[in-house]
Protein backbone atom coordinates (compact mmCIF):
# COMPACT_ATOMS: atom_id res chain seq x y z
CA UNK A 1 0.00 0.00 0.00
CA UNK A 2 0.97 3.48 -0.81
CA UNK A 3 2.87 5.29 2.12
CA UNK A 4 2.45 8.82 2.50
CA UNK A 5 4.13 11.79 4.48
CA UNK A 6 1.77 13.70 7.09
CA UNK A 7 2.46 16.97 8.59
CA UNK A 8 1.39 16.70 11.68
CA UNK A 9 0.00 19.80 14.67
CA UNK A 10 0.19 18.28 18.01
CA UNK A 11 -2.35 20.35 19.12
CA UNK A 12 -4.67 18.96 16.80
CA UNK A 13 -7.49 16.47 17.25
CA UNK A 14 -7.04 13.17 16.45
CA UNK A 15 -10.07 12.98 14.94
CA UNK A 16 -9.74 15.96 12.64
CA UNK A 17 -6.63 14.62 11.16
CA UNK A 18 -7.84 11.40 10.53
CA UNK A 19 -10.97 13.44 8.90
CA UNK A 20 -7.69 15.47 7.06
CA UNK A 21 -5.64 12.64 5.99
CA UNK A 22 -8.27 10.86 4.69
CA UNK A 23 -10.28 12.82 2.84
CA UNK A 24 -8.93 11.86 -0.87
CA UNK A 25 -9.08 8.02 -0.49
CA UNK A 26 -12.70 8.84 0.77
CA UNK A 27 -13.67 10.31 -1.98
CA UNK A 28 -12.58 7.38 -3.69
CA UNK A 29 -13.86 4.77 -1.87
CA UNK A 30 -17.39 6.62 -2.38
CA UNK A 31 -16.50 6.14 -6.27
CA UNK A 32 -15.86 2.53 -6.48
CA UNK A 33 -17.83 0.63 -8.99
CA UNK A 34 -19.93 -0.74 -6.10
CA UNK A 35 -20.85 2.27 -4.32
CA UNK A 36 -21.80 3.55 -7.98
CA UNK A 37 -23.75 0.53 -8.24
CA UNK A 38 -25.56 1.20 -4.84
CA UNK A 39 -26.83 3.92 -5.48
CA UNK A 40 -28.43 3.55 -8.40
CA UNK A 41 -30.23 0.44 -7.34
CA UNK A 42 -28.20 -2.47 -9.21
CA UNK A 43 -27.13 -4.38 -6.22
CA UNK A 44 -28.39 -8.03 -6.95
CA UNK A 45 -29.60 -10.25 -4.38
CA UNK A 46 -26.42 -13.05 -5.42
CA UNK A 47 -24.01 -9.64 -4.99
CA UNK A 48 -25.66 -8.89 -1.84
CA UNK A 49 -24.76 -12.28 -0.60
CA UNK A 50 -20.93 -11.97 -1.45
CA UNK A 51 -20.99 -8.67 0.34
CA UNK A 52 -22.28 -10.64 3.73
CA UNK A 53 -19.86 -12.73 3.09
CA UNK A 54 -16.79 -10.72 3.33
CA UNK A 55 -18.37 -8.09 5.49
CA UNK A 56 -18.50 -11.12 8.51
CA UNK A 57 -14.73 -12.11 7.31
CA UNK A 58 -13.94 -8.40 7.96
CA UNK A 59 -15.88 -8.23 11.26
CA UNK A 60 -15.16 -11.29 12.80
CA UNK A 61 -11.62 -10.23 12.27
CA UNK A 62 -11.64 -7.01 13.80
CA UNK A 63 -14.16 -7.99 16.66
CA UNK A 64 -11.91 -10.60 18.06
CA UNK A 65 -9.02 -8.37 17.59
CA UNK A 66 -10.76 -5.62 19.68
CA UNK A 67 -12.03 -8.04 22.07
CA UNK A 68 -8.45 -9.39 22.79
CA UNK A 69 -7.14 -6.19 23.42
CA UNK A 70 -9.98 -4.27 24.80
CA UNK A 71 -8.07 -3.36 27.76
CA UNK A 72 -5.24 -1.57 25.66
CA UNK A 73 -5.21 2.17 26.64
CA UNK A 74 -5.54 2.33 22.69
CA UNK A 75 -8.61 0.48 22.58
CA UNK A 76 -10.42 0.96 25.71
CA UNK A 77 -11.66 4.27 25.10
CA UNK A 78 -13.13 3.51 21.78
CA UNK A 79 -14.31 -0.16 22.51
CA UNK A 80 -18.43 -0.44 22.07
CA UNK A 81 -19.32 -3.75 21.97
CA UNK A 82 -22.96 -3.23 22.92
CA UNK A 83 -23.34 -0.51 20.68
CA UNK A 84 -21.37 -0.97 17.42
CA UNK A 85 -20.71 -5.30 17.30
CA UNK A 86 -21.80 -6.70 14.09
CA UNK A 87 -21.43 -10.52 14.65
CA UNK A 88 -24.80 -10.97 15.31
CA UNK A 89 -26.72 -9.05 12.76
CA UNK A 90 -24.52 -10.60 10.07
CA UNK A 91 -24.81 -13.77 11.74
CA UNK A 92 -28.81 -13.36 11.17
CA UNK A 93 -28.79 -12.26 7.91
CA UNK A 94 -26.32 -15.00 6.38
CA UNK A 95 -28.56 -17.47 8.09
CA UNK A 96 -31.61 -15.97 6.45
CA UNK A 97 -29.90 -16.36 3.24
CA UNK A 98 -27.93 -19.48 3.34
CA UNK A 99 -29.22 -21.29 5.73
CA UNK A 100 -28.37 -23.02 8.75
CA UNK A 101 -25.53 -24.42 7.49
CA UNK A 102 -24.35 -21.27 6.10
CA UNK A 103 -20.91 -21.27 7.80
CA UNK A 104 -19.74 -23.91 5.62
CA UNK A 105 -21.31 -21.41 2.13
CA UNK A 106 -19.33 -18.38 2.65
CA UNK A 107 -16.85 -17.62 0.06
CA UNK A 108 -14.68 -14.46 0.13
CA UNK A 109 -12.05 -12.73 -2.27
CA UNK A 110 -8.49 -12.45 -1.71
CA UNK A 111 -8.51 -8.85 -1.06
CA UNK A 112 -11.04 -9.68 1.87
CA UNK A 113 -8.39 -12.41 3.28
CA UNK A 114 -5.27 -9.72 2.84
CA UNK A 115 -7.15 -7.09 4.93
CA UNK A 116 -8.33 -9.63 7.76
CA UNK A 117 -4.90 -10.68 7.62
CA UNK A 118 -3.62 -7.17 8.22
CA UNK A 119 -6.19 -7.00 10.78
CA UNK A 120 -4.46 -10.22 12.89
CA UNK A 121 -1.23 -8.57 12.41
CA UNK A 122 -1.83 -5.09 13.83
CA UNK A 123 -3.93 -6.90 16.78
CA UNK A 124 -0.68 -8.95 17.57
CA UNK A 125 2.43 -6.39 16.78
CA UNK A 126 0.21 -3.03 17.00
CA UNK A 127 -3.20 -2.96 18.76
CA UNK A 128 -3.47 0.69 18.94
CA UNK A 129 -3.86 0.48 15.26
CA UNK A 130 -7.05 -1.09 15.24
CA UNK A 131 -8.37 2.41 16.06
CA UNK A 132 -7.98 3.46 12.39
CA UNK A 133 -9.74 0.27 11.46
CA UNK A 134 -12.43 0.59 14.15
CA UNK A 135 -12.87 4.27 13.07
CA UNK A 136 -13.27 3.44 9.37
CA UNK A 137 -15.41 0.21 9.58
CA UNK A 138 -17.99 1.93 12.42
CA UNK A 139 -18.62 5.36 11.61
CA UNK A 140 -18.74 4.73 8.02
CA UNK A 141 -21.62 2.02 8.27
CA UNK A 142 -23.12 3.60 11.02
CA UNK A 143 -23.03 7.25 8.51
CA UNK A 144 -24.70 5.38 5.77
CA UNK A 145 -26.34 2.23 7.06
CA UNK A 146 -29.84 3.62 7.20
CA UNK A 147 -29.77 4.29 3.57
CA UNK A 148 -27.76 1.67 2.19
CA UNK A 149 -30.49 -0.34 4.16
CA UNK A 150 -33.34 1.41 2.72
CA UNK A 151 -31.65 0.75 -1.47
CA UNK A 152 -30.78 -2.82 -0.79
CA UNK A 153 -34.30 -3.33 0.45
CA UNK A 154 -36.12 -1.50 -2.37
CA UNK A 155 -33.63 -3.16 -5.13
CA UNK A 156 -34.17 -6.28 -3.64
CA UNK A 157 -37.85 -6.33 -3.44
CA UNK A 158 -37.70 -7.14 -0.27
CA UNK A 159 -40.93 -6.98 1.63
CA UNK A 160 -39.70 -6.69 5.21
CA UNK A 161 -36.12 -5.93 7.21
CA UNK A 162 -35.39 -9.93 7.38
CA UNK A 163 -31.99 -10.06 6.08
CA UNK A 164 -31.15 -6.18 6.28
CA UNK A 165 -30.06 -6.73 9.85
CA UNK A 166 -26.39 -5.55 9.19
CA UNK A 167 -27.57 -1.71 8.48
CA UNK A 168 -29.38 -1.52 11.37
CA UNK A 169 -27.86 -0.36 15.12
CA UNK A 170 -30.23 -1.17 17.56
CA UNK A 171 -27.49 -0.26 20.85
CA UNK A 172 -27.50 3.49 19.35
CA UNK A 173 -30.48 5.69 19.66
CA UNK A 174 -28.86 8.47 18.10
CA UNK A 175 -25.88 8.17 15.53
CA UNK A 176 -25.00 11.66 15.56
CA UNK A 177 -24.88 12.19 19.08
CA UNK A 178 -22.84 8.92 19.28
CA UNK A 179 -20.60 9.85 16.49
CA UNK A 180 -19.99 12.98 18.78
CA UNK A 181 -19.47 11.01 21.75
CA UNK A 182 -16.95 8.62 19.53
CA UNK A 183 -14.53 10.87 18.20
CA UNK A 184 -14.42 12.76 21.98
CA UNK A 185 -13.12 9.33 22.91
CA UNK A 186 -10.86 9.08 20.24
CA UNK A 187 -9.71 12.68 20.84
CA UNK A 188 -8.77 11.22 24.20
CA UNK A 189 -6.36 8.56 23.43
CA UNK A 190 -2.53 9.16 24.22
CA UNK A 191 -0.18 8.54 21.52
CA UNK A 192 3.40 9.96 20.83
CA UNK A 193 3.68 11.93 17.42
CA UNK A 194 5.32 8.92 16.09
CA UNK A 195 2.41 6.48 16.87
CA UNK A 196 0.26 9.30 15.54
CA UNK A 197 1.87 9.47 11.79
CA UNK A 198 1.72 5.87 12.16
CA UNK A 199 -1.76 5.42 12.83
CA UNK A 200 -2.52 8.26 10.41
CA UNK A 201 -1.09 5.73 7.51
CA UNK A 202 -2.64 2.92 8.96
CA UNK A 203 -6.36 4.86 8.38
CA UNK A 204 -5.32 5.62 4.51
CA UNK A 205 -4.41 1.69 4.52
CA UNK A 206 -7.98 0.91 5.97
CA UNK A 207 -10.03 2.86 3.40
CA UNK A 208 -7.41 1.01 0.55
CA UNK A 209 -8.17 -2.30 1.65
CA UNK A 210 -11.78 -1.66 1.75
CA UNK A 211 -11.07 -0.13 -1.79
CA UNK A 212 -10.15 -3.62 -2.73
CA UNK A 213 -12.21 -5.80 -1.02
CA UNK A 214 -15.21 -3.91 -3.26
CA UNK A 215 -13.03 -4.23 -6.40
CA UNK A 216 -12.78 -8.06 -5.56
CA UNK A 217 -16.42 -8.12 -4.93
CA UNK A 218 -17.03 -6.62 -8.51
CA UNK A 219 -14.91 -9.28 -10.04
CA UNK A 220 -16.04 -11.98 -7.94
CA UNK A 221 -19.60 -11.31 -8.72
CA UNK A 222 -19.42 -11.04 -11.89
CA UNK A 223 -17.80 -13.91 -12.45
CA UNK A 224 -20.54 -15.83 -10.73
CA UNK A 225 -22.72 -14.26 -13.17
CA UNK A 226 -20.88 -15.33 -16.20
CA UNK A 227 -21.23 -18.83 -14.69
CA UNK A 228 -24.83 -18.65 -14.30
CA UNK A 229 -25.35 -17.17 -17.60
CA UNK A 230 -23.57 -19.44 -19.09
CA UNK A 231 -25.24 -22.26 -17.28
CA UNK A 232 -28.25 -20.99 -18.10
CA UNK A 233 -27.52 -20.82 -21.68
CA UNK A 234 -26.41 -24.46 -21.74
CA UNK A 235 -29.37 -25.65 -19.96
CA UNK A 236 -31.24 -23.34 -22.63
CA UNK A 237 -29.59 -25.57 -25.48
CA UNK A 238 -29.87 -28.74 -24.46
CA UNK A 239 -33.69 -27.93 -23.47
CA UNK A 240 -33.97 -27.01 -26.91
CA UNK A 241 -32.29 -30.12 -28.16
CA UNK A 242 -34.33 -31.82 -26.01
CA UNK A 243 -37.72 -30.68 -27.09
CA UNK A 244 -36.63 -30.79 -30.58
CA UNK A 245 -35.85 -34.92 -30.36
CA UNK A 246 -39.46 -35.44 -28.27
CA UNK A 247 -41.16 -33.24 -31.06
CA UNK A 248 -40.10 -34.82 -34.03
CA UNK A 249 -41.37 -38.24 -35.40
CA UNK A 250 -38.98 -37.52 -38.45
CA UNK A 251 -35.90 -37.18 -36.24
CA UNK A 252 -36.66 -40.16 -34.08
CA UNK A 253 -36.93 -42.06 -37.05
CA UNK A 254 -33.68 -40.86 -38.27
CA UNK A 255 -31.97 -41.22 -35.51
CA UNK A 256 -33.22 -44.97 -34.65
CA UNK A 257 -32.48 -45.76 -38.37
CA UNK A 258 -28.62 -44.33 -37.77
CA UNK A 259 -28.25 -46.89 -35.03
CA UNK A 260 -29.95 -49.79 -36.27
CA UNK A 261 -27.88 -49.38 -39.21
CA UNK A 262 -24.19 -48.83 -37.05
CA UNK A 263 -25.56 -52.37 -35.29
CA UNK A 264 -25.49 -54.25 -38.53
CA UNK A 265 -22.29 -52.72 -39.94
CA UNK A 266 -20.58 -53.72 -36.96
CA UNK A 267 -22.17 -57.02 -36.51
CA UNK A 268 -21.44 -57.89 -40.41
CA UNK A 269 -17.91 -56.60 -39.19
CA UNK A 270 -17.38 -58.89 -36.26
CA UNK A 271 -18.01 -61.94 -38.77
Amino acid sequence: LETKKFVQNSFEDLSEQIKATTKDIHVRAENTQLMQRYQKGQITLPQYKILLCSLYEIYKTLEEQLDKNSSHPAVAPIYFPQELSRMESLQSDLEHFFGSDWRKRVIVSAATHRYAERLRQVGRESPELLVAHAYTRYLGDLSGGQVLGKITQKSLGLSSKEGLSFFSFPGVSSPNRFKQLYRSRLDSIELTEEQRVVLLQEAVDAFEFNIQVRKGFIVQTDHVASLTNNSTRREAVQKSEDSLFKTSPMIQFTVGLCVALTTVAMAMYAL
